[in-house]
């Protein structure tokens, strides 16, 4: 019985893994950039599609459930996030807006260099390099 349970839970998450993969893929298909220009609409195009290839892939092997689910909710989250702000790349929600500082000083250079190894707070199974 609990084998069985087993295979139908593994059904369902791939089909919902293959229906999001699929989803990302239409998304790019019709993307507009936010600029309204050929050649960034062009490059958000390639960078959807490349993103999406590079962590399907990466995580192609998972097979604890919850990092299954989380690597799930994260894609949800990404996806949501690119359709509502018209960017497809993953927002640094947590810093401050650089307007704050100066542009010479001390708080400029901190808040570059947070900007620099900034990771948004929803995006867990990608390492930026």
């Amino acid at each position: 019985m609990s084998l069985l349970l087993f295979w139908m839970t593994a059904a369902a998450t791939r089909c919902e893994v293959l229906g999001l993969y699929r989803r990302i893929f239409r998304i790019a298909r019709i993307w507009q950039s936010l600029s309204g220009l050929t050649d960034d609409t062009l490059k958000e195009k390639e960078y959807i599609i490349t993103e999406a290839k590079t962590l399907f892939r990466k995580n192609k092997n998972l097979t604890d459930g919850e990092a299954i689910k989380i690597c799930i909710v994260e894609c949800h989250t990404r996806i949501e996030m690119g359709l509502h702000y018209r960017i497809p790349y993953p927002r640094p929600i947590h810093l401050p807006p650089m307007g704050l500082a100066d542009k010479k000083g001390r708080k400029f250079k901190m808040q570059e260099r947070l900007r620099k190894i900034a990771k948004p707070v929803y995006l867990h199974s990608h390492e930026e390099t």
